[in-house]
C-alpha cells in the first residue's frame, strides 16, 4: 500500500496517521486513537474502514487474545469488503490480497493461545489465498512469516515470534 490512494478518505488517512505513530513507539496514543475511530466507525460503518482498523488494531495489544479478537473483527469485515470499494481506495489493490494476511494473523493469535487446531485451520487457509500475495518484498516478507508460523504451530510453541508486529515483548 505504498502508491498513492485512488480517492481522498479522511477515515483511512487518519488510521495510517495512528499506525506510523504506532510504529514509532507511541502504542498508547496509536491504540487510543484507533479505538476513538472505532466509535465513529461502529460495527455497521465501511467494511474497508473496519477491516483496515480492526487489522493494524490487534497490531497494538501484546495479549494474544486481545489481538484475536480484533483480528477476527478485521476478517469479518473483509468478508463484507467488495473488490469495487477496494478498487475505489486504491487500483493497486485486491481485496483477495488481503486474506492471507488476515489468516496469518488469526494463525498466530491461536497458536499463542494454545489452540493449535485453530491455528492450523487458519494457517492453510493463508497458504490457500498466498498465491494472491504480490510479488515484491511485502509478499516476500508474509510468505516467510507462513513459514515462521507454521513451524511454530508444528513445534506447538506458543511463544510471540520475534519478526511479529505489534509492541515489544
Amino acid at each position: 500500500m505504498t502508491a498513492t490512494p485512488t480517492s481522498s478518505d479522511t477515515t483511512m488517512e487518519a488510521i495510517s496517521q495512528a499506525v506510523v505513530e504506532g510504529r514509532a513507539g507511541d502504542i498508547a496514543s496509536a491504540r487510543q486513537k484507533l479505538l476513538a475511530l472505532w466509535s465513529t466507525i461502529g460495527v455497521t460503518g465501511d467494511p474497508l474502514h473496519r477491516c483496515t482498523l480492526a487489522h493494524y488494531l490487534a497490531d497494538l495489544y501484546e495479549d494474544p487474545a486481545q489481538a484475536l479478537a480484533w483480528d477476527i473483527r478485521s476478517l469479518d469485515a473483509a468478508d463484507a469488503v467488495t473488490e469495487q470499494r477496494v478498487q475505489q481506495h486504491h487500483a493497486d489493490l485486491h481485496i483477495a490480497g488481503f486474506y492471507p494476511s488476515l489468516h496469518l494473523n488469526l494463525a498466530d493469535d491461536y497458536r499463542r493461545l494454545g489452540s493449535f487446531d485453530a491455528a492450523t485451520k487458519h494457517i492453510t487457509a493463508a497458504k490457500e489465498h498466498a498465491s494472491s500475495l504480490p510479488q515484491n518484498a511485502y509478499g516476500a516478507f508474509l510468505r516467510t512469516a507462513l513459514d515462521e508460523v507454521a513451524e511454530a504451530i508444528s513445534r506447538r510453541d506458543i511463544a510471540k515470534r520475534a519478526s511479529a508486529p505489534g509492541p515489544a515483548a
